[in-house]
């Protein structure tokens, strides 16, 4: 069957569905199911019982370390959700795939969840280059594309170009503002070099710092992911003068950058944004690339990054309280990680959007529902998202913090900001705080 058909064959049972509900007596409002009394099939992936989300991650290959934990993370939430009633009283069915962080094979993969696996949505699909290969075609086929694990403009820059996708994250131009402000506040006279990944992941990053330190910049060096040698761009920045380096790049590459600086004895001030900066993965790719000769992430200690979640190092954080006693609850093996937080914080937000988009979500209630009330859901982010019909931008903040040991210490409390010229300010708002059951308060939701 060809996808114009599948998609007549969806619209059609689609109208079946709101047509028995009209004739039953029930109400669908906006597609969401507001005055039935009783759970309906409501949409693909809708059953009486259960919603099926699905979701495509690297579990193996190069971008796996670390990235390969964020879906257990949102498997342990969304556990802990269905053992406590679901949502709606339906259980989450969560289905993810490895893409090895292949375009190629996120392509496929995505049409397996789309077609054959007939998921209700979407969430999390994680990277720049291989979620930028299905964005298309998850907007032709109608299906909600949420809470893209990227920080790129793409995913809510233009709602009116993909309808279907949201952001969920800090945007990798909003981190560069809030990086280049700092520096050019902090550190006027440095000499700073940009360690890029050459695609929209480096460049939205550069174009912020560049707002503020344009004249401060004395060399931009690009990576291609996958190629692990760096020895040149590295050089080059030393070469130039660099005595302060920003780094919008993978884990892999903070490993492979901090390895490469040791044996030129190349010595800056690092500032690495938030994807690249884990300490306790980085330490672990240290030790892994050169085969135990540096054994931790002790190079990293000083350097400075930003935060828009809370992190394991911070025990007494609420957020963090609930995670790990849903992370002890799993079941899983191994401590809880940073990554493991990243695919809860997701998971956390998804319920919201479900419980929000009605008792018998379609794929254009769930959509509506995060558009309308997305802005003032309060949850584990430290700024708020910035869903409307205008934007479909996630996190719209992040505070500056660095590396001390195992643990990080605020240096810049979180500032708030978005794409362009909008201005950077003090965020004023109040830390959230999990509700006691640990489960977002349906009617808050909506």
């Amino acid at each position: 069957m060809s996808r114009s058909s599948r998609r007549l064959v969806t619209v059609l049972a689609a109208v079946t569905v709101a047509s028995t509900l009209a004739a039953c007596g029930g109400s669908n409002d906006n597609g969401g199911g507001g005055g039935s009394t009783a759970n309906e099939a409501s949409d693909t992936g809708v059953t009486a019982d259960t919603i099926k989300i699905g979701s495509h991650y690297p579990l193996t290959g190069v971008a796996a370390p670390g990235y390969s934990t964020i879906p257990l993370g949102a498997q342990a939430y969304f556990d802990y959700v269905n053992k406590n009633g679901g949502v709606n009283g339906r259980k989450i069915d969560w289905v993810y795939k490895d893409d090895a962080y292949n375009p190629t094979n996120t392509s496929q993969v995505v049409n397996e969840l789309v077609l054959k696996d007939e998921v209700f949505a979407i969430m999390g699909g994680l990277g720049t280059p291989t979620h930028s290969a299905v964005v298309d075609f998850l907007n032709s086929e109608g299906v909600p594309d949420l809470f893209v694990a990227s920080g790129s403009r793409l995913w809510g820059e233009d709602p009116k170009k993909n309808p279907d996708t949201f952001g969920w994250q800090t945007d990798y131009e909003s981190e560069g503002k809030i990086i280049g402000q700092y520096i050019a506040q902090k550190f006027p006279n440095a000499k700073v070099g940009l360690f890029l990944q050459d695609d929209d992941f480096g460049q939205d990053g550069e174009k912020g710092v560049r707002q503020f330190i344009d004249k401060q910049v004395v060399s931009a060096q690009r990576y291609t992911p996958g190629n692990t040698a760096v020895g040149p761009q590295i050089a080059a920045l030393k070469a130039a003068g660099a005595d302060f380096v920003v780094g919008f790049n993978v884990p892999a590459y903070t490993a492979l950058s901090q390895l490469t600086a040791l044996q030129l004895g190349f010595k800056p001030q690092w500032f690495y944004s938030n994807v690249g900066s884990d300490p306790t993965l980085v330490g672990a790719l240290l030790n892994n690339f050169s085969q135990g000769k540096v054994a931790d992430a002790s190079s990293l200690e000083g350097t400075i990054t930003t935060a828009y979640l809370p992190t394991v190092d911070h025990p007494d954080d609420p957020w963090v309280q609930l995670f790990q006693k849903v992370w002890d609850a799993s079941g899983q093996t191994g401590p809880m990680s940073n990554y493991h937080i990243y695919g809860m914080s997701q998971a956390y937000t998804m319920v919201q959007a479900l419980q929000a988009a009605g008792q018998n979500p379609t794929r254009k209630s769930l959509m509506d529902a995060v558009e309308k009330a997305g802005a003032d859901w309060k949850g584990p982010g430290l700024a708020p998202f910035r869903y409307s019909a205008d934007s479909h931008m996630g996190i719209g903040g992040m505070s500056v913090v660095q590396i001390s040991g195992t643990s990080t210490k605020e240096l810049q409390p979180v500032m708030t900001t978005d794409l362009g010229d909008a201005k950077i300010q003090a965020y004023d708002g109040k830390e959230s705080t999990p509700p006691s059951s640990g489960i977002p308060d349906e009617k808050a939701a909506k």
